[in-house]
């Protein structure tokens, strides 16, 4: 295979037009094109609106070797053909069947390699299975009316479930567990344009059906998935896992438990501070903020719709006079501001689309750091703390709605009383509040100091309609659970691993951290 990078065409394109200019680099007649596909799509707007797609392309053809070194080209070179290797097996019997607690993508992902290679896993999730979780999700919604077991956090697929399902990762991926992620979700019936695009996403409405296909599959490969259920306690026998409790009367024996709880498991993360050594992290909160798409569009691409584009998005970040660093978060091009509580008497937002990303207005986390020294708790539940004294003013502010702000009023501290030209693009309900006393003094100063930052950036970004919703208060796991070079916590046998753990942000990180325990647990024991 021979690899051609950055090869340029006018967005829009056809694939025939892609294909003349494969065979134009690469100097030969159409008939000598054996196959070719892309492995990379990025944009290129930089002369906006003159807009480019720039691809890397793996292509067969004949005399490889030769028409590279004739071609005598630094973008075009022999591909490297390296794929993603799961681990030789190793040698260590298990008396019991490996379990997994969490479906998110961690908990997800570890249990489908694990199932595919002959572990039999058991996956257990507090929460409900897709179906039921999306009918109790959208009665909170219409209602108000939380359940505690299932919601936006809790129950299969995770806290991504209801997302954008956005798949970009920093992760740097030398063993292609990354790009595994994304032919697994291809596999299950997700768009493959995921394997190229530069910000590949999925949806909430294709990876529900993702992720019920993925189940499927782990049953069928001998694992099983156990639906409201919850792990209530660990059997731990002079530092050696034995055992779980599940909903506080059934008992589990095992001696490999890979933690994958998800962000949001505070009654787990307690109970886990009985065996297992924690330790509180930084994080980051602050508000949802809406515009116009149209608005991002035209700042992005310089035209107000771009049909081989779509929705726009946007990476921003400032750096604030009183040292806090304030950055855009989980962008939801044509989404919505969900409410994301998981507990009575505390409210969350998250952002959410659809695959077409289709709603009128762009959304984005605006958040700020906070470290264990904003915590006056210092123990590992500090960060937990934190988020729940937010969550508890959110909830009181906006009278259980979803508190809402005119960036205008949220400068001068006044309650707004009506919108503008922006109108909300939220899953429940909102009210009209104050969100400076929601947020810590520190973090509104920041904000206010980096929308209009953000605003020589991308123009209208600072508009006074612009709308605040908040409070955005589960953007990663405010603790990490210590484990060593093999994977382990200090108790032997329990792998804690995703976005709970502490060891990923988002939905790719976590599905590449579960396929890393999956791995650490395969090279140990047998199946």
């Amino acid at each position: 295979m021979i690899q051609i990078n950055s090869l340029k065409l006018p967005c829009g394109h056809s694939k025939e037009e892609l294909e003349e200019k494969i065979c134009k680099q690469l100097k030969i007649s159409r008939s000598h094109l054996k196959s070719w596909k892309i492995l990379r799509q990025s944009i290129d707007a930089r002369k906006k609106p003159e807009l480019f797609f720039v691809y890397l392309i793996e292509a067969e053809v004949d005399n490889e070797r030769t028409i590279v070194k004739k071609l005598h080209n630094p973008s075009i070179v022999i591909a490297s053909g390296q794929t993603y290797t799961f681990p030789k097996e190793g040698v260590l019997q298990q008396k019991h069947r490996p379990v997994i607690i969490g479906t998110g993508p961690a908990g997800l992902f570890c249990g489908y390699l694990l199932a595919q290679h002959g572990y039999r896993p058991i996956l257990l999730e507090r929460g409900a299975d897709v179906d039921n979780r999306s009918k109790k999700v959208e009665h909170f919604w219409e209602t108000g009316e939380l359940d505690e077991k299932t919601n936006v956090s809790f129950g299969e697929g995770g806290a991504g479930t209801f997302s954008d399902g956005k798949l970009n990762t920093l992760v740097k991926d030398k063993l292609m567990r990354n790009r595994k992620v994304l032919e697994i979700f291809v596999e299950h019936g997700a768009p493959e344009e995921i394997l190229y695009q530069q910000k590949p996403h999925i949806g909430t409405d294709v990876l529900k059906n993702v992720i019920v296909s993925m189940r499927k599959s782990i049953l069928e490969y001998g694992g099983e998935v156990r639906f409201d259920s919850c792990m209530t306690d660990l059997d731990v026998r002079d530092g050696i896992l034995a055992g779980i409790w599940v909903n506080q009367t059934e008992y589990i024996a095992c001696e490999t438990l890979v933690l994958a709880t998800g962000h949001s498991a505070r009654d787990t993360f307690a109970m886990l501070g009985k065996h297992i050594h924690m330790e509180p992290k930084s994080f980051a909160v602050g508000v949802r903020i809406e515009h116009p798409q149209e608005m991002i569009n035209f700042s992005q691409y310089g035209a107000a719709h771009v049909s081989s584009l779509g929705a726009a998005s946007y990476k921003l970040t400032h750096q604030a006079e009183n040292g806090r660093g304030v950055y855009s978060f989980c962008m939801c091009p044509g989404g919505f501001v969900v409410n994301a509580s998981s507990e009575k008497g505390g409210l969350a937002v998250n952002g959410m689309s659809y695959h077409a990303r289709d709603s009128k207005n762009a959304n984005s986390a605006l958040i700020v750091t906070v470290t264990p020294q904003d915590f006056p708790d210092a123990s590992y539940m500090g960060g937990v703390a934190f988020q729940r004294r937010l969550e508890q003013a959110a909830y009181r502010a906006g009278n259980s709605k979803i508190p809402l702000q005119l960036f205008g009023d949220f400068k001068e501290g006044r309650i707004s009383t009506g919108l503008g030209e922006v109108k909300p693009c939220t899953k429940g309900a909102y009210a009209f509040a104050d969100l400076n006393q929601v947020l810590p003094k520190p973090l509104t100063e920041a904000l206010c100091e980096a929308i209009p930052a953000f605003d020589r950036k991308i123009h209208g970004f600072a508009r006074e309609d612009a709308l605040l919703l908040g409070v955005e208060s589960r953007t990663s796991s405010p603790l990490r659970m210590v484990r060593d070079e093999n994977g382990e916590s200090n108790v032997r046998g329990l792998y804690p691993c995703g976005e709970g753990a502490g060891y990923a942000g988002g939905i790719t990180s976590a599905a590449m951290d579960g396929i890393r325990a999956a791995e650490w647990i395969a090279a140990r024991f047998c199946p």
